[in-house]
């Protein structure tokens, strides 16, 4: 009779014992995916930012779409500057409910809080009490006037390529100078001493003439010979602009090396 009640009863506790260690084991494995689940999502997690320098995969990650990412981008080319969530939602176009999710991320430069204060206690020397900006030294730049040490080394470095500023205009050629930084620099610099060059005549120039300009490279010089053999002569810098591709945006620049006659 024992044996008989043996046979019925201890198979079955048997199995619910596996049964248990099977649950136990499977819910172990379900709290270690949850565990590495939560860290990747920690690792991934979305850190402040300055919007003026997305990335296609930050774009992506916030839930921003190509064409908006394509403005943004756009903007940022012809060197302008995204100071504030308006901007943001005018440059990108953005809707209004997606804004209010990222906008909490955008992390602006602390130049741009302290702007208004710092346009305050700028003070424009005179003429003749500022010194010479093209023979300021990096170290001057940066002790004086806080300019960020590898700015003020680009501005050092362009200077020498170029063989000198010719107009203080040109410290805007400075890839990542801020314009508060710019005319903090022209406050107490200007040009005094500028290089001896011969213009080129535009009209008359060979391709060879114009790749010694600074802003023109072989393409830009060809299509412009090219733009004058076919029209004739340019009377106004502007009409470059006709050029396809070409850009006014340096002109004022340009126009240092060249004349029309």
């Amino acid at each position: 009779m024992v044996s008989i009640l043996g046979y019925f009863f201890y198979p079955k506790s048997t199995h619910v014992e596996n049964d248990l260690v099977e649950l136990t084991t499977f819910q172990v494995q379900i709290d270690s995916l949850k565990s590495i689940a939560e860290q990747k999502k920690q690792k991934f997690k979305l850190k402040p930012f300055n919007p003026n320098f997305i990335s296609d995969y930050k774009g992506y990650q916030l839930g921003l779409s190509p064409d908006e990412l394509d403005r943004i981008y756009r903007f940022r080319k012809q060197d302008k500057w995204i100071n504030s969530i308006s901007d943001f939602k005018k440059v990108s176009g953005v809707s209004d409910s997606l804004l209010k999710v990222i906008a909490p991320l955008f992390k602006f430069p602390e130049w741009k809080k302290k702007k208004t204060a710092a346009k305050k206690s700028t003070f424009t020397k005179p003429y003749t009490e500022k010194e010479d900006l093209n023979k300021v030294l990096a170290k001057q730049l940066i002790d004086d006037l806080q300019v960020p040490d590898f700015i003020a080394e680009r501005i050092i470095k362009y200077r020498n390529k170029i063989g000198g500023f010719l107009d203080d205009e040109q410290l805007k050629d400075i890839k990542g100078l801020y314009d508060f930084q710019r005319k903090k620099i022209l406050s107490n610099f200007t040009v005094k001493s500028s290089p001896n060059i011969k213009k080129i005549n535009l009209n008359s120039a060979s391709v060879k003439d114009l790749i010694e300009i600074p802003y023109f490279d072989f393409e830009t010089a060809l299509e412009i010979t090219d733009f004058i053999k076919k029209n004739g002569s340019v009377s106004n810098f502007n009409e470059l602009g006709k050029i396809e591709g070409f850009s006014l945006e340096k002109i004022d620049r340009i126009a240092l090396y060249l004349t029309l006659n």
